[in-house]
């Protein structure tokens, strides 16, 4: 089983919960509409990697995401979240109507920086993507449609989070190709205090 680290202490998530359309920008940028309901879906503990691959039978699209990590039902830890989609192929799943897993949940979908106990409020936490030196997204719980209590008690009225499940909160504005060789950092923040950072270079 693949592991995350959370307090330098490994730990294995069973599955990791993705929220979809939660940002109004991002809906927008994707030519999509606002849901009548959450978007839920979920990627396996296979899905979890270090490594940001540019292509994988096609071109790959990065979004970035806070993520929570769970205990007891609660938010423990919060992390920084890379969600790998293959595009062309969601687009094609999509408009035939059918899940999005083949291009959502493939193995190596999931980049996850160390994750470290969340702040007991999570009204202010936020996120910032910079790659090769420019920010290229950037986003927070102010910003969702579905902010993290409400998330949490629309997941809670249908599936059980076990203890070190992550949820991937969705994506704001902003998300693109992988280019080969291109540094990603990733960075999370409870107001203007950053909680952890993560760098990959994508191969």
């Amino acid at each position: 089983m693949r592991t995350v680290l959370f307090n330098d202490e490994s730990i294995i998530p069973s599955k990791i919960v993705c929220i979809g359309k939660n940002y109004t920008d991002h809906i927008e940028e994707m030519d999509s509409v606002v849901p009548d309901d959450m978007v839920v879906f979920m990627k396996p503990n296979s899905a979890i990697s270090q490594t940001l691959r540019s292509f994988n039978s096609e071109t790959i699209h990065f979004e970035g995401e806070i993520c929570f990590a769970m205990i007891a039902g609660q938010v423990a830890g919060i992390g920084f979240g890379l969600d790998l989609t293959k595009r062309g192929l969601q687009w094609t799943l999509k408009k035939a109507g059918l899940p999005w897993e083949r291009a959502k949940a493939f193995d190596g979908s999931a980049l996850f920086s160390d994750f470290v106990p969340a702040p007991a409020n999570l009204d202010n936490v936020r996120l910032e993507l910079w790659i090769d030196g420019a920010c290229r997204q950037k986003g927070g719980s102010n910003h969702m449609l579905y902010p993290p209590t409400i998330m949490l008690s629309e997941l809670a009225k249908f599936t059980t989070l076990e203890d070190y499940d992550i949820v991937m909160t969705g994506t704001p504005a902003g998300v693109g190709e992988v280019t080969q060789g291109a540094q990603f950092e990733g960075r999370i923040f409870d107001g203007d205090r950053e909680l952890v950072r993560a760098t990959w270079q994508a191969q």
